[in-house]
């Protein structure tokens, strides 16, 4: 960053100031999320999107707040964090306006800049030391900003102009006015995606947390699904530097419980959310839909299945569409078992298999890998727990332990 010299006086008061905002960087953050996905809605319905939008704020905030905490008053350099690259290109792939990085980048900065100035004003008091403090502050940021949304914008063009250049160009178009309900013969396009259209269809989205360029892995893992399923060659598409979209084509509804043991055979880290199987262009559009719900409820939660099924877990998605009312339905109905530590969670997880076994105990152990006598007595305890038999609500009971095991902390008692 370049500019006239600056005095010491206000070099340690902007570093006073970025340690401030740097203890608060969570909440910063989530701030910064809330309104630019208020500005483009669509980035909140999909967790590829919301999850690199977050960890490019991130990177953005504490690059900038970093850089003041060093009170350092030579001029230096901008260096653009790969996360915030890592979104241009993936707006260039997904066909979004390249205008979203702009406006958001914008949006993103009058959070930062108020957290700014309300910190600055607490710690010094008007008059022209804060004015001074304020101008300085203000031109480095919009140094900053400017900087990287040039370059993000730069390696966004610069992608799409790649993308445009070929077969992941045309097959991106095809399946965007496919997923927007616009009018297509679907011979045409079956032909431009070399996948056939008229057949039945089982969308899958595959991630790999933490994120990373793993594309290459998620192609092969998206291979050995389809061929565990019994379809042919899948349909695939880049949604993300760590998420993929794909499509498996059948003649009859595909073999979905292999998938969890095929799954095994993929890099560790991956997993994927698979959407139900459906006939027609209509078909492939709603599976997807399908899919990418229960991505979105899947992705903050790093502990659960490596593949989730959608018809397994349609009423957990209907019940988690609104996650505040989902915690509040959970906290009420298990009171103490809601509780995140491991003794509540393993309390929850043997009462919930227990249940899901008719209450047979012997059945619910095989599948808990202990003993018959262990589980019961865990069901005693989860009872005392819960305050009454588990049968008084037994579905109440039943769909707040299924939150609980499938969403995890995001609707848990923080303890």
């Amino acid at each position: 960053m370049n500019g006239a010299p600056v005095s010491t006086e206000i070099i340690e008061l902007m570093g006073d100031v970025a340690e401030l905002m740097l203890a608060e960087l969570d909440e910063l953050v989530a701030e910064m999320d809330a309104a630019e996905i208020e500005l483009s809605p669509f980035v909140g319905t999909d967790a590829a999107l919301t999850a690199e939008m977050t960890a490019s704020n991130r990177a953005n905030a504490a690059r900038v707040l970093s850089m003041f905490a060093r009170r350092d008053a030579r001029p230096t350099p901008i260096d653009v964090p790969p996360e915030a690259l890592d979104v241009g290109r993936t707006v260039a792939r997904r066909g979004i306006d390249l205008d979203v990085i702009f406006q958001s980048y914008r949006r993103g900065q009058n959070i930062a800049w108020r957290r700014y100035m309300a910190h600055a004003t607490r710690i010094v008091s008007s008059g022209p030391l804060l004015l001074q403090l304020l101008e300085v502050s203000s031109q480095r940021i919009f140094e900053y900003v400017d900087h990287v949304i040039g370059r993000v914008i730069a390696e966004a063009q610069r992608e799409r102009e790649e993308v445009l250049g070929g077969a992941l160009a045309r097959r991106t178009e095809t399946v965007r006015l496919i997923l927007d309900g616009a009018p297509i013969d679907s011979r045409r396009a079956s032909e431009r995606l070399a996948y056939e259209l008229a057949r039945r269809h089982t969308a899958l989205v595959l991630w790999a947390p933490p994120a990373g360029e793993v594309q290459g892995a998620l192609e092969s893992a998206a291979t050995i699904l389809a061929q565990a399923a019994g379809a042919r060659r899948p349909l695939t598409l880049p949604a993300g530097t760590a998420t993929l979209w794909a499509w498996l084509g059948t003649d009859s509804d595909p073999a979905l419980d292999a998938l969890r043991d095929a799954i095994g055979q993929a890099q560790p880290n991956i997993r994927a959310a698979v959407g139900p199987t459906r006939p027609g262009i209509a078909g492939f559009r709603r599976s997807h839909a399908a899919a990418l719900a229960i991505h979105r409820l899947l992705a903050g939660h790093p502990g659960g299945a490596r593949v989730a099924l959608y018809h397994e877990m349609e009423v957990t998605e209907l019940a988690a569409q609104n996650l505040d009312r989902a915690a509040e339905f959970v906290a009420a109905t298990l009171g103490p078992l809601a509780a995140n530590n491991p003794s509540a969670a393993r309390l929850r997880e043997s009462l919930r298999v227990f249940l899901d076994e008719a209450e047979n105990a012997p059945r619910a152990a095989v599948r808990l890998h202990t003993h018959r006598n262990t589980v019961l007595q865990r069901v005693g305890r989860a009872t005392e727990l819960l305050g009454h038999p588990p049968g008084e609500r037994r579905l109440a009971v039943e769909l707040a332990l299924e939150l609980a095991h499938q969403i995890g902390p995001r609707v848990l008692t923080q303890t």
